[in-house]
């Protein structure tokens, strides 16, 4: 692989970033607006804090003493070194790396996203039915997939399908800001480009429900919908959006990398160019939102707030949903 080599700067050390030419080159075909994401701070002592709580033991306990110890200094090196405009999510997947390479294949969610792709399947035209006789459908729609953002293997250590149901069927008391909610019917009303990056299968049936409904509501709209790359957690991919029929309602791109959110730097040069074009956009996740705040595009994110972290940073209870326009990011 051809490196191209950048020297910046860290506080007061002298860094030099071997960047990839592929990567040179997507920075050239970005805006402005889409640069300045690289220049955010993103990296919160309590993501850090997380992060080595959820991966620094995360090693097979059959190993041997020196392995442990030898996986532990790269994780602990890996993060102490990630730069401070690096995203939780970026850090994570290269952690997992550095496991893969150490102690074989990572944990495998292939199962996991089938079945709950199954189960929300199963549950998909009560779902419509729902979303129909709503007095708001395109809110309903909202409200629904914001639950579905439940389903996340990332930022929950299990997910408990009774849980899932009873938070379902709470999902037209969630709240969703007037204001916001306005402005997203404003610039749908006069988009003819709208992209939405999906996160977790399961709740990807939940997000193909609001895509319908925004395509009936606003039927001038051209629609792209970006998945993962590689696997992932239990992040959608090409062939998970296939399994729900996502192919059958919107052009499908793949974002070309394993990263559990939208990362700039590495994104596929067909994903970039439908965002560059985009007028409205949509982000489902946390990891989206870690990944992609602070863009300047015209992205709305829906998510559930499943952390601490989330909730304290809206002032919110945890597990409530959340719909936030990209200007409000900036001081998050």
């Amino acid at each position: 692989m051809i490196f191209c080599v950048r020297i910046c700067h860290y506080d007061k050390f002298l860094c030099i970033v071997s960047l990839p030419k592929t990567y040179v080159a997507r920075r050239k075909n970005m805006t402005k607006e889409t640069k300045k994401i690289q220049e955010i701070h993103r990296l919160r002592p309590e993501c850090i804090t997380c992060a080595c709580d959820k991966y620094l033991r995360k090693y097979p306990e059959d190993v041997p003493e020196e392995a442990k110890i030898d996986y532990m200094q790269r994780v602990m090196a890996l993060i102490a070194e990630a730069p401070k405009t690096d995203a939780i999510p970026v850090i994570v997947r290269d952690i997992d790396k550095v496991r893969r390479e150490m102690f074989g294949e990572a944990d495998n969610y292939t199962r996991i996203k089938i079945h709950f792709n199954q189960i929300m399947m199963e549950k998909e035209e009560e779902f419509r039915r729902q979303i129909a006789e709503a007095a708001d459908p395109l809110k309903m729609a909202l409200q629904l997939s914001m639950i579905g953002n439940y389903i996340d293997f990332g930022a929950m250590k299990n997910v408990d399908e009774k849980k899932l149901n009873q938070l379902l069927g709470t999902a037209k008391e969630q709240k969703v800001d007037e204001d916001t909610y306005s402005r997203l019917q404003q610039d749908l009303s006069k988009a003819e480009r709208f992209v939405f990056f999906t996160d977790n299968c399961g709740e990807v049936v939940l997000d193909k429900l609001l895509i319908e409904e925004i395509k009936k509501r606003y039927p001038q709209i051209s629609v792209s919908i970006v998945v993962r790359g590689a696997e992932t957690l239990n992040d959608v991919t090409r062939m998970d959006a296939a399994q729900v029929g996502l192919g059958e309602i919107a052009y499908v791109v793949d974002n070309g990398n394993d990263v559990a959110g939208t990362w700039l730097p590495e994104l596929s040069e067909e994903a970039l160019a439908r965002m560059e074009s985009a007028d409205v956009m949509m982000a489902k996740g946390q990891a989206n939102f870690e990944t992609l705040r602070c863009c300047g595009k015209n992205i709305y994110y829906l998510f559930l707030c499943k952390c601490h972290i989330f909730s304290d940073m809206f002032g919110v209870e945890p597990f409530s949903g959340m719909l936030v326009h990209e200007r409000d990011t900036r001081n998050s």
